[in-house]
């Protein structure tokens, strides 16, 4: 009993010193080291940068509804919250009536209303799903 618990102590403190030795931060993952160190710089400073809708594109890349009432979306792969509009550059009204869709209205350009995935070009207003040609089916609710 006495050798057993002896084991047991020692290999908790090789254990504790293992992990002390080779333990990092993770940090901010799926970032490069620099983009994680101005994201840090930014929280720390409390820095609001300002962006402009960049390209010829503008795509709604989804939109999260929480029970606060709050809402994000992503346009662009950004994310943008209520009323960060002056942020960015783009309006954002969403509605929980239409679901999985905003009406965006970047700058001066006319409103374009856009499902999550979809891409607009703000030029000539072509639409794309994105889909390639496929289509996207829900199964039909039984007992209807």
């Amino acid at each position: 009993m006495r050798f057993s618990s002896h084991l047991g102590l020692g290999g908790l403190l090789l254990l504790a010193a293992a992990h002390g030795v080779g333990a990092q931060e993770l940090g901010r993952l799926f970032f490069t080291p620099e983009r994680r160190a101005a994201m840090e710089r930014q929280r720390t400073f409390n820095i609001q940068e300002a962006q402009t809708l960049q390209g010829t594109t503008m795509s709604l890349d989804g939109v999260v509804y929480r029970s606060s009432g709050k809402t994000t979306v992503w346009i662009n792969r950004t994310a943008q919250t209520e009323g960060e509009s002056a942020r960015t550059g783009v309006s954002a009204v969403v509605s929980p009536k239409t679901p999985g869709s905003a009406l965006l209205a970047p700058g001066d350009e006319t409103p374009a209303q856009l499902n999550v995935g979809e891409t607009i070009n703000r030029a000539t207003g072509e639409r794309n799903t994105r889909l390639g040609g496929g289509v996207v089916r829900t199964p039909a609710k039984r007992g209807r």
